[in-house]
């Protein structure tokens, strides 16, 4: 019974995992659209998807955020280890001095804490993913509206993703609009802060 499954490593970068496949990851066709949007005449740009990531407030946010959360959750996750671990310690320091009956109690009784501690621990990284899918639907929502909107006044017919994995080698930096992007988005991130109208989707649920 020593060695407890304690695995929660990872959960101050979720925010980074989260924020780095945003919309950003899927597959693109980029490469195809350029070459219909150069024969058809069509109104392109395209967003720099690392220059997004590095200057939007809300991935800084969501960065605090689930780092806070998780060093927290880990914290207490670690708590119910040690306690744990205290009383696996006491039962092997004792157990010659218990009888049969009583030795076989209090192994069924710390069985079903590391199991229950197993099941809290799950629970914790599915609380965690759930996070990580509210924030990514929050960040495509609001990405795909203030692009349909900034794409209606500058006429524009398609935007593309741009970064090291995407199939574009090279694009005109004239055609770059990932500073109008951060700036819109950031002042749109501003407004909610300053007129909050949901509670924080990474509150620790009750125990």
């Amino acid at each position: 019974m020593k060695n407890l499954p304690i695995a929660l490593s990872g959960l101050s970068l979720l925010a980074v995992v989260i924020l780095y496949f945003l919309h950003f990851s899927s597959g693109s066709k980029n490469e195809s659209l350029v070459g219909k949007a150069a024969s058809s005449g069509l109104k392109v740009a395209y967003v720099n998807a690392d220059t997004v990531l590095k200057y939007l407030d809300y991935a800084k946010d969501v960065r605090e955020r689930l780092e806070a959360k998780g060093k927290k959750l880990d914290a207490d996750l670690q708590s119910r280890a040690k306690a744990l671990e205290t009383e696996i310690g006491a039962y092997q320091r004792n157990i010659n001095s218990m009888t049969i009956g009583q030795a076989k109690a209090v192994e069924e009784d710390l069985g079903k804490k590391q199991q229950n501690l197993a099941v809290y621990q799950r629970r914790l990284e599915q609380e965690i993913a759930t996070d990580q899918l509210k924030v990514t639907e929050e960040l495509y929502g609001s990405l795909t509206t203030f692009l349909k909107k900034y794409a209606e006044q500058n006429g524009l017919e398609i935007v593309l993703k741009f970064n090291r994995e995407s199939d574009v080698l090279f694009i005109s930096t004239a055609l770059d609009i990932s500073q109008d992007v951060v700036k819109g988005l950031n002042e749109e991130h501003q407004m909610k802060k300053s007129n909050p109208v949901k509670t924080d989707t990474t509150k620790v649920t009750g125990k």
